[in-house]
């Protein structure tokens, strides 16, 4: 019976969060509750939510899910203010869609409807694979963070000034480093 599964809880809180509650983030960085075991859910590196192995289908389930989300010391889980449940992340919890350039700032929105512009609190981060492949990533909120897709990133890389032989941008009144230019380039 679903009712014996871990996490059941989880989702009976979900729900009734959900009805009450039309914007804003729950404040899980407050929930301390009890660590109850893990629930078979992974977020997989293409952004897709799966548990016990099949796609989370409803998008509202997922949203709903990213809300309660949080980074700990011992992984990933899904925490309510009664219970606290692991899940798997294979690269990153969000991957940003599409960016907005306005006002200087750049504005990124995940596949979860979550908006971050880049700048002190919200940093743009470029790592390379040991194959010299670009791992671009922007801080969401609290330890989460979102893989930038390659439309994303390219629409970066054309908007980016050249300096000292690297391409950079500015948001939030910083400046981040999007990597050297190629040779030839």
């Amino acid at each position: 019976m679903i009712q014996d599964r871990p996490g059941i809880g989880v989702l009976e809180t979900l729900a009734a969060t959900a009805a009450g509650r039309q914007t804003g983030l729950p404040p899980v960085h407050l929930w301390n509750p009890d660590h109850c075991g893990a629930i078979d859910i992974v977020i997989g590196a293409d952004g897709v939510w799966r548990h016990e192995g099949r796609p989370i289908v409803r998008p509202e389930l997922v949203r709903l899910f990213s809300t309660v989300l949080r980074r700990d010391a011992d992984g990933y889980c899904l925490v309510t203010p009664v219970e606290k449940l692991t899940i798997q992340v294979e690269d990153l919890p969000f991957r940003a869609v599409a960016v907005d350039a306005a006002g200087g700032d750049l504005t990124f929105v995940t596949d979860q409807g979550d908006r971050t512009t880049a700048g002190p609190d919200h940093e743009l981060v470029v790592e390379t694979t040991p194959g010299g492949e670009p791992r671009p990533r922007v801080h969401v909120r609290a330890d989460l963070w979102a893989r930038i897709t390659r439309p994303v990133f390219y629409e970066l890389v054309e908007r980016a000034e050249e300096r000292e032989g690297r391409l950079t941008l500015a948001s939030g009144g910083r400046s981040f480093d999007l990597g050297a230019l190629e040779a030839g380039g």
